[in-house]
């Protein structure tokens, strides 16, 4: 059973079935479990409390820094089409570019953060277990982007001191430093890119972003202002040693471990919901890996029919998402999914701070 489950969401996080279609399956092979429950988490209902869903956090992997992280410095993807996925974030999202040399673009995330979109990414083959769609479910785009990295800046920095302190934890810090810009770039348990910066907007963006990047606009740009990162849904070999490593080297504040999942407020920046792995009977992976399933924004003055309009007008799917909490004109939280040129799952959402 593990295993099928394990085959179904990473079919889906590639893009080769619908969400339909996963639930659809998840319908079949769990029919014990509401979807809400899959939605939210998989140890809710009936399988909340049961040994199978353990909620005893794991041990820090080392002392913890007593760092605290205050800036999202970027988040780093590579793309099978860099300059159409730049081109979209600015005309969909307001995101500024800032250079762009013919490899690589680079954005800023309103005035508090960035993103690096890379060319060169070719998606790997399927395999060979994946389930296929039911005949006549609708397609997903194919996924051919994906986040591999992302730098945080930290209080107090001392670049000799940083560096000290992320070899004396094992983790083997390659410096990157570019004039009074430094950082470190370290990896997570699954291989995941982490760097730790001192990166703020006096020395990571200076001046206004008056980039361009060689694909035209997709649509007409919209007027919305993103001001929160609402959460990244991380998805790992096992979730229980990634909040625990975040925790330690970044100061991430853990909330209660759910089971399957357990999330984590990323200072004041925004969230992060982390995700797979470590389930009791489930057999451990193979091969570790980490990846970014979909990242949530919160943009100012959210209004969900506004909103879908906006997103419908462009010719962009608008999935309703309100986190299992009914009516999108009454929950408390309210977002839609859609889809980026190189089929990433982006979130828009009403969350504009971590109260």
């Amino acid at each position: 059973m593990a295993s099928e489950l394990s085959n179904l969401f990473n079919a889906f996080d590639r893009g080769l079935i619908s969400r339909r279609t996963l639930l659809q399956a998840l319908g079949v092979a769990i029919a014990i479990k509401p979807a809400a429950a899959i939605a939210q988490g998989q140890c809710g209902g009936a399988l909340k409390g049961t040994p199978e869903c353990n909620t005893t956090p794991a041990k820090l992997p080392f002392e913890a820094t007593g760092w605290k992280t205050v800036l999202l410095d970027h988040l780093s993807c590579q793309c099978a089409d860099y300059a159409k996925e730049a081109a979209y974030y600015q005309a969909l999202m307001n995101w500024k570019i800032r250079s762009d040399d013919g490899k690589q673009a680079t954005l800023d995330i309103g005035d508090w953060g960035g993103l690096i979109l890379r060319g060169g990414y070719v998606a790997p083959p399927p395999p060979a277990n994946a389930p296929a769609p039911p005949a006549g479910a609708p397609a997903r785009a194919p996924r051919n982007a994906a986040f591999d990295g992302m730098a945080w800046g930290i209080d107090k920095w001392d670049a000799k001191k940083i560096e000290a302190e992320l070899k004396a934890r094992g983790l083997s810090p390659v410096a990157d430093h570019h004039g009074d810009y430094q950082s470190f770039l370290v990896k997570d348990p699954d291989g995941f890119n982490v760097w730790i910066t001192n990166g703020n907007k006096n020395n990571r963006r200076r001046g206004a972003a008056s980039g361009k990047t060689s694909a035209p606009a997709p649509f007409e740009s919209t007027a919305w202002k993103t001001v929160f990162l609402d959460h990244i849904s991380f998805e790992v070999s096992n979730y229980k040693e990634t909040a625990a490593f975040y925790h330690a080297l970044l100061g991430w504040k853990l909330s209660d471990d759910e089971g399957s999942q357990n999330s984590a407020d990323i200072g004041d920046i925004g969230g992060i919901i982390i995700r797979r792995g470590n389930r009791a009977g489930q057999p451990a992976a193979t091969v570790r890996r980490a990846s970014m399933g979909h990242i949530s924004f919160g943009i100012e003055g959210f209004e969900p029919d506004a909103v879908k309009a906006e997103l419908t007008k462009r010719g962009l799917n608008a999935r309703e998402d309100t986190g299992g909490r009914g009516d999108i004109h009454t929950a408390p939280y309210k977002s839609y999914h859609t889809t980026t040129p190189n089929g990433f799952d982006l979130q828009i959402s009403n969350t504009i701070t971590n109260g």
